[in-house]
C-alpha cells in the first residue's frame, strides 16, 4: 500500500517532479517540497528531524527530467563556457596578429643584410666542380659563420663525398629553429651552387662581384638561388629577433648540387638521412615563380631526355644506292615522332598554362663524321620530353618503340634509343591545407591574385613530393636566372621573407 506524506512534507512544494519509489509499492510520481530545507536534503533529512512518516525512511529518490522544464543551469553553464572560449579565441587571434606585425616590421629593417649577404655569396663563385668550378665550400663557410650568430637550436653541415670537389665533399646545411611542438618542420629549401657565367663579353659587370643599382643586385646567382636562400634566412631572423616561437619548427635545408641534378645534395639526404625529417613535414621551395608573384607551383611535368642513334651504311654521295643514308632516316624519324607523340598524348591541363600540353622537342644534334660528299652511316639527335602527369613515361616509350620499328622497316636501318634522363614527378594536391596557407600569405603580402599552377620545368621539389611530402614552389622573380647580367630585386627578397614567416606562424 502506498504510504502517506504528512503536511510538513508537502508544505511549499516545489514544481519540480521527482520519482519516489517506496519499499513495497510501485512507482509513484509526486511533488516533493521541503520546508526549511533544500531539494537535495531528501528523506534522510526528514528522518533526522523526526518528520518523515513511517515507510518514507527507506525512500530512494531520483530526479526525473521533464520536457516541460528547461535545463536552465546547464544552459547558463554552456553560455558561460562559450563566452569564455570565444573571449580566449579572440585574445589568441589578437596576440597572433600582434606577433605577425612585429615579425613583418623586423623584415623591413633587413635591407642592408640582403646586400651584405649577396656580396659575400656572389664572390664565392660556387660553380659545380663538374662544371669546372670550385664548388660550394667558400659560400657554405660564410653562411655557417653568419648562421652561428643567430639563435638556431640545431645547426650543422652534412658532407656528401664527391671526388671532383677540391675537398672531396659537397656541403649541405641543416638549420632548425624549434617551435612549441618539435615533431613537425616547415622546411624552406634553397641551393648554394650556381651555373657558370657563360660568355663574359655579354656581361656589363663582373659576374662574381655584386653591383647594387637601386633595387637591383647584379651578379651570378643573385636570383638563382640567392634570393630564395636569403629570404629563408631573413624569415628565421625575424622570428628570432621578435622573440616568436612558432607552433612547429622553422627549418632550413640549404643544399648543394641542385643545378646538375642533386646527386651530391638532396637525393642522398632523402635517402640516407631520413631521421632529419618527419612524416608531417612540409616544404617551401623558392626556386621558381613569375614577375607578378602569382605563381604558386604544386606540380611539374614528368621528364625524359632521349638519345636516338640511327645506323645506316656509309657511301659516296654520287652512289646513294650503294649505301643507306642515316641522315635521311633520322630526319624522317624525327618528324614521325613529332606527329605520333603529339597526336597520342594530346590531353590539356590548364594547371600548366601556357604550356598546357605534353611537349616533345628535338634539341641537340651531333655532327656527322662524314665529309660533305659522303652519305653518313650514322646520325644522332636528342629529344626533350615534358609529359603531363596524366601519362606515364612508359606509355611514351612504348609509342616511341612503335614508331622506331616502322622507320627501321621502311629505311632498312637500325635505331638505338638511350634514355639519358628519366624523372616521374608526383604533384601536391592543390586543395592541400598547406597550399591554401601559402596562397593566403602571398595574397596578403603582395596584394595580388595568386593561383595554383604547374610547371614545365623541374625543381628539387619533385624529389620531396615523390617521397610523399607536400611541397610548394614560390618566389616572386624577375626571371633572369642563367642569363648574362642576372640580377635580383631587394624588394622581392624582403617580400618573400614575409610570405615565409606568415606561412610559418599560421601553420596548424
Amino acid at each position: 500500500m502506498p504510504g502517506k506524506m504528512g503536511p510538513m512534507a508537502l508544505a511549499g512544494a516545489a514544481a519540480i517532479p521527482y520519482t519516489v519509489t517506496m519499499k513495497k509499492s510501485p512507482l509513484l510520481l509526486i511533488f516533493v517540497g521541503i520546508l526549511g530545507g533544500s531539494l537535495c536534503s531528501g528523506p534522510s533529512a526528514w528522518a533526522q528531524r523526526g518528520m518523515a512518516p513511517k515507510g518514507l525512511r527507506s525512500l530512494k529518490i531520483r530526479k526525473k527530467v521533464s520536457a516541460r522544464m528547461p535545463k536552465i543551469p546547464s544552459q547558463v553553464s554552456q553560455r558561460i563556457r562559450t563566452g569564455v572560449d570565444h573571449a580566449a579565441a579572440q585574445a589568441r587571434v589578437k596576440r597572433l596578429k600582434q606577433q605577425e606585425q612585429k615579425v613583418l616590421s623586423r623584415i623591413n629593417d633587413y635591407r642592408d643584410l640582403v646586400v651584405e649577404m649577396q656580396k659575400n655569396m656572389i664572390a664565392a663563385r660556387a660553380v659545380s666542380p663538374h662544371d669546372g668550378g670550385p664548388g660550394e665550400k667558400a659560400k657554405v663557410d660564410y653562411l655557417m659563420r653568419l648562421l652561428k650568430t643567430m639563435k638556431f637550436d640545431e645547426l650543422y653541415v652534412i658532407n656528401i663525398k664527391d671526388p671532383k670537389a677540391p675537398d672531396g665533399v659537397r656541403p649541405n646545411i641543416i638549420a632548425k629553429y624549434y617551435g612549441q611542438d618539435t615533431r613537425r618542420n616547415l622546411w624552406v629549401m634553397a641551393h648554394t651552387d650556381v651555373v657558370p657565367p657563360g660568355d663574359l663579353n655579354l656581361w656589363k659587370t663582373d659576374p662574381f662581384q655584386a653591383v647594387v643599382e637601386g633595387d637591383k643586385i647584379y651578379g651570378r646567382g643573385a636570383e638563382d638561388n640567392h634570393q630564395g636562400l636569403i629570404s629563408s634566412v631573413l624569415a628565421a631572423k625575424a622570428l628570432m629577433d621578435a622573440g616568436v616561437r612558432p607552433r612547429y619548427n622553422y627549418s632550413l635545408l640549404i643544399n648543394a648540387d641542385e643545378e646538375l641534378g642533386g646527386e651530391y645534395g638532396l637525393i642522398p639526404l632523402l635517402r640516407d638521412y631520413k631521421h632529419i625529417f618527419t612524416p608531417q613535414d612540409v616544404f617551401l621551395v623558392p626556386d621558381a615563380g613569375n614577375a607578378e608573384g602569382t605563381m604558386v607551383q604544386v606540380a611539374e611535368k614528368n621528364m625524359m631526355w632521349l638519345k636516338f642513334t640511327v645506323h645506316g651504311k656509309q657511301a659516296h654521295a654520287s652512289l646513294p644506292k650503294s649505301g643507306t643514308n642515316a641522315a635521311r632516316a633520322s630526319s624522317y624519324l624525327m618528324v614521325q615522332l613529332d606527329k605520333a607523340l603529339h597526336k597520342k598524348f594530346n590531353r590539356k591541363d590548364r594547371l600548366f598554362s601556357p604550356e598546357s600540353v605534353s611537349t616533345f622537342e628535338p634539341t641537340k644534334r651531333e655532327a656527322a663524321d662524314a665529309a660533305l660528299n659522303t652519305i653518313p652511316g650514322t646520325d644522332t639527335f636528342y629529344l626533350d620530353c615534358r609529359i603531363l602527369p596524366c601519362y606515364t613515361n612508359e606509355e611514351v616509350l612504348a609509342e616511341i618503340a612503335r614508331v622506331r620499328q616502322e622507320v627501321e622497316a621502311k629505311f632498312h636501318v637500325r635505331v638505338e634509343v638511350e634514355v639519358t634522363l628519366q624523372e616521374t614527378h608526383l604533384p601536391t594536391d592543390r586543395k592541400n591545407a598547406f597550399v591554401q596557407l601559402v596562397l593566403k600569405a602571398v595574397k596578403e603580402v603582395y596584394q595580388n591574385k595568386p593561383k595554383v599552377m604547374g610547371d614545365s620545368g623541374s625543381t628539387v621539389a619533385s624529389f620531396v613530393r615523390n617521397e610523399g611530402f607536400p611541397a610548394v614552389v614560390f618566389s616572386k622573380l624577375v626571371d633572369t636566372a642563367h642569363q648574362p647580367n642576372e640580377y635580383s630585386s631587394i624588394a622581392n627578397t624582403l617580400g618573400d621573407a614575409k610570405v615565409f614567416s606568415l606561412t610559418m606562424m599560421r601553420l596548424e
